[in-house]
């Protein structure tokens, strides 16, 4: 029998659920994979070996909660494990019942530090997938210490000067995971967004787990260059005082952001690792600016594109002309297109897949049975 393998995803980001994809698609046909999510809507086409388990959210509320136990403390080893949630006892018990029921090679474990912790309290070893930021708190440290492996969708060198020897010798980099790598040209990209192909394009992309960039700075910068045609895709915060020229448009959420960051010049994004993957596939010059997330995890990634030269960083959008105009010279004059491309695994998905089942090889290898004497011999005098 083939053990299969389990995969908790964070369903609020499709980022999430097309990293899961690819390492689905990855996997050995004869490897079964069982998705844990809240939405069953946000996967690309899965392969046959594929199931998903659609489990109530672990982070919204339906009404049926019972406020009245707020007053009792949150341990530092959980982030979010409120109490009288019946939807979180509901998802906790479909996934241990498949522990149980399925006896699993692993678990992989996108976000949740909570799930990973519950995974190896039921005794199934568990991949963490490793996320930019401060996780120095003891629920991440328990998550990261207990895990079996660590799957980075990055490369090794936006690695956090933190991260010892220890944790990075059991963690696979995994540049461009998740990121579809078939870079469009130019001109083609610029036909399917209807952009002349002589047109200066300036690209502000946003992506989904905040509220997006502010319309103000924004039409700050397309005031001051007049030339260029700015495009915005994702979310814009609307501003009552913003006096917008006419070279900029914003044309909200799209399906085919890949396009416009291959037609665009120059992009200006947010740091949330699909994102930044795309860009780096790309090669584009690059001013990254990073959004509030919890743990400062586009401020830390950020710190490691900058510390990379791979993109040049600033904490937010610039608030004046000249401002703008020193960000974008600056941006045009440190762009490194072969240090961004070398940020790119050639197959991420296919090499973290021959991880994985190296590693689920070494998992569960025959070992010497445990018998009372042995055990006995094991405990300390």
């Amino acid at each position: 029998m083939t053990r299969p393998i389990g995969y908790f995803v964070h369903h609020q980001g499709r980022g999430h659920a097309e990293r899961c994809a690819a390492i689905a698609h990855a996997l050995p046909p004869s490897r079964p994979l069982t998705i844990f999510c809240a939405r069953d809507d946000i996967f690309p086409a899965l392969p046959a070996n594929v199931d998903i388990i659609t489990i109530p959210s672990l982070f919204e509320p339906t009404g049926e909660e019972a406020a009245s136990m707020d007053w009792v403390s949150t341990p530092a080893t959980l982030h979010c494990a409120p109490l009288g949630w019946p939807g979180i006892r509901s998802a906790m018990h479909q996934m241990t019942s498949w522990f149980h029921r399925a006896d699993p090679a692993l678990l992989i474990c996108d976000v949740s530090a909570e799930v990973a912790q519950l995974a190896r309290i039921c005794s199934v070893p568990h991949v963490k997938i490793l996320q930019h930021g401060d996780r120095s708190d003891p629920g991440h440290r328990a998550a990261y210490d207990g895990a079996a492996g660590l799957l980075a969708p990055f490369h090794s060198d936006l690695a956090q000067p933190e991260w010892d020897d220890a944790m990075r010798s059991k963690t696979f980099f995994a540049g461009g995971l998740g990121v579809d790598l078939r870079v469009a040209e130019r001109e083609v990209a610029r036909q399917r967004i209807g952009i002349d192909p002589d047109e200066e394009l300036i690209l502000i992309l946003s992506g989904g787990g905040g509220e997006g960039f502010g319309q103000a700075p924004l039409g700050v910068g397309a005031r001051t260059c007049p030339s260029a045609r700015w495009i915005t895709i994702g979310k814009v915060q609307r501003d009552w005082h913003a006096t917008e020229p006419g070279n900029i448009e914003h044309r909200g959420w799209v399906d085919n952001a890949d396009d416009y960051v291959a037609a665009a010049d120059l992009v200006i994004s947010s740091t949330g690792n699909t994102t930044c993957q795309q860009i780096l596939a790309a090669a584009k010059p690059w001013l990254a600016i990073p959004e509030w997330r919890y743990f400062d995890e586009q401020h830390r990634k950020a710190d490691a594109l900058a510390a990379a030269g791979v993109a040049t960083t600033l904490p937010h959008l610039p608030s004046s002309a000249h401002g703008w105009t020193s960000a974008i010279s600056e941006t045009w004059t440190r762009h490194r297109p072969d240090r961004q491309r070398a940020m790119i695994d050639e197959a991420p998905a296919l090499h973290s897949a021959q991880w994985l089942e190296a590693l689920v090889d070494r998992l569960w290898s025959p070992q010497p049975a445990l018998t009372p004497a042995s055990f006995k011999e094991l405990r300390p005098s």
